[in-house]
C-alpha cells in the first residue's frame, strides 16, 4: 500500500548530501505484542526483505501508524523503542486518556494484525553519528574517544521510548557514558523497566539511570517528588557533569522538555548540543482535527487564498476562504488525501513542506530546527497564507 508520501535525508547519508528517499505507507503484520506495564505495550512488526531498505532508520525516529477506527481513518506516530534492527520495527504505546489510538491500540493489537506503517521520519537523532547508528563504529571520531563521549537523556512516561534506543545504540560504542534521567508516577509505570535493568547489567560503568518518582518515595530524597526546577537543579549540581556532556537528548511532554532546555540556557549550555521532541504540547483540542480535512468550500463571491503544491512530483492546486484561516495542510487534504500528517499538532513534522512561493505564518513549531526554517521549511498543519498565493513543495 503506497498511499502517502513525503521525503527525507536516507539513514547514514551526510547533512551536506541532497539524497532522498520515499515516506510511504506499508501494511505490515504485527509479530508480537509485549505488556509493558497495565498501561503501555511494545508492538513489533515484522518488515519482510523486500521492504527494509524503506525501513532502515537511525534511532529516535518514528513511525506513524494508521487505521480505520469506527469508521474514521486515524493516524498517530509512535518512536520507534529499539536499536536498528534489520526486519523488525517496534514501538511503545501508552494509553492516553481520551487517547482514540492509542486506547485501541492497547485493546486490540495482537500477533498476526495488519496494520498500515508509514516509513521511518524524524529528526531526533544523534549529531554525531555520520552514518546509520547501527553502525556504532561510524560516530564521531570528534566526539567519541577513548573514555570519552558524555550523553545525557532526560524523559518522561512514554517519552522513554526513542531515548532507550538512542540509548542502546550509543552504549554499543565503546567510550561512551549515558546518563538518563527517568520521571514517572511510580515504578509500576516505567515503560521498559527490565528492558533498562538489563542495559545497566551489560553497562554497569558506562550507564547510570536516575529513577525520579512523584509519587513514590526512593532512598534518595533527590529522586523522590515532582521532577521541578528546583529538583533539577540539583541534581545537575550533583550528579550531572553539565559543562561536559556533548549531546542532550530530551524527551516528553512540553513542560518537561521545556523545563530541561531552560535550565541548560541558564548554565549557558549551546543550543546546538540539544536534541528534543515532544509527545504533546498540551494544547486543549491537539490532534482534534479531521483526518480528511474539514469541510471547507470556496466562495467563488469571495476572497479565496491560492495555494499550490507539490507532491510525489504531481502538483495540485485548492481555493481557500481568507475568512476559513484554514491550514495549508488541511486545504491540501480536500483535494488530495495522501498528503502526508500525522499528529496535526505542529510535533511530529510530518507534515513538513517548503515554501517557494508566497508567505505563510506557522502558528507553533515543536519539529523544526531553526536552520530548516530559515531555508523556508514549514509545518504545513500549523502554517496559514499570509499572501494571495502560496505554493509548497512536501517532496523538497
Amino acid at each position: 500500500m503506497t498511499n502517502d508520501t513525503n521525503t527525507e535525508q536516507l539513514p547514514g547519508s551526510d547533512a551536506g548530501e541532497t539524497t532522498k528517499r520515499r515516506a510511504t505507507f506499508h501494511t505490515l503484520e504485527v509479530s508480537q505484542v509485549r505488556k509493558l506495564t497495565d498501561k503501555a505495550i511494545e508492538v513489533s512488526f515484522a518488515v519482510p526483505e523486500e521492504l527494509q531498505d524503506e525501513y532502515d532508520y537511525q534511532a529516535g525516529q518514528y513511525v506513524a501508524l494508521r487505521a480505520n477506527i469506527d469508521g474514521q481513518e486515524v493516524r498517530r506516530s509512535y518512536s520507534i523503542c529499539e536499536a536498528p534492527t534489520p526486519g523488525t520495527i517496534k514501538v511503545g504505546i501508552k494509553r492516553d486518556l481520551g487517547g482514540l489510538f492509542s486506547n485501541w491500540a492497547n485493546d486490540n493489537l495482537a500477533a498476526g494484525f495488519e496494520i498500515d506503517v508509514m516509513s521511518p521520519q524524524g529528526a531526533f537523532v544523534s549529531k554525531h553519528q555520520l552514518t546509520s547508528m547501527s553502525n556504532p563504529d561510524a560516530l564521531s571520531e570528534e566526539v567519541v574517544k577513548a573514555g570519552q563521549g558524555r550523553f545525557v537523556a532526560a524523559a518522561a512516561g512514554s517519552g522513554i521510548t526513542p531515548v532507550i534506543a538512542i540509548a542502546k545504540s550509543l552504549l554499543a560504542h565503546e567510550g561512551t557514558q549515558v546518563d538518563l534521567i527517568y520521571a514517572n508516577r511510580a515504578a509500576s509505570d516505567v515503560m521498559f523497566l527490565e528492558d533498562l535493568a538489563d542495559l545497566k547489567d551489560r553497562y554497569p560503568t558506562r550507564l547510570a539511570i536516575h529513577h525520579v518518582l512523584s509519587r513514590e518515595q526512593r532512598q534518595a530524597p533527590i529522586y523522590s517528588g515532582r521532577l521541578d526546577a528546583e529538583k533539577l537543579e540539583l541534581i545537575f549540581e550533583h550528579v550531572i557533569d553539565v559543562e561536559n556532556v556533548d549531546e542532550w537528548f530530551l524527551c516528553g511532554p512540553f513542560e518537561l522538555v521545556q523545563l530541561v532546555r531552560d535550565e541548560l540556557d541558564k548554565r549557558d549550555v549551546p543550543a546546538e548540543k540539544v536534541r528534543f521532541e515532544l509527545f504533546s504540547t498540551g494544547q486543549p483540542g491537539e490532534g482534534a482535527q479531521s483526518q480528511a480535512g474539514r469541510p471547507v468550500v470556496a466562495d467563488p463571491d469571495g476572497e479565496n487564498f491560492d495555494i499550490g503544491f507539490q507532491l510525489d512530483g504531481l502538483s495540485g492546486e485548492v481555493q481557500s476562504p481568507k475568512s476559513a484561516r484554514e491550514t495549508i495542510l488541511n486545504a491540501a487534504l480536500r483535494v488530495r488525501a495522501d498528503v502526508p500528517f500525522a499528529c496535526a499538532g505542529g510535533v511530529c513534522g510530518t507534515c513538513r513542506a517548503k515554501v517557494v512561493e508566497g508567505e505563510v505564518e506557522m502558528a507553533e513549531n515543536y519539529a523544526l530546527e531553526s536552520d530548516e526554517v530559515e531555508k523556508g521549511y514549514v509545518l504545513t498543519c500549523q502554517s496559514r497564507p499570509t499572501t494571495e498565493k502560496v505554493v509548497v513543495d512536501f517532496d523538497a
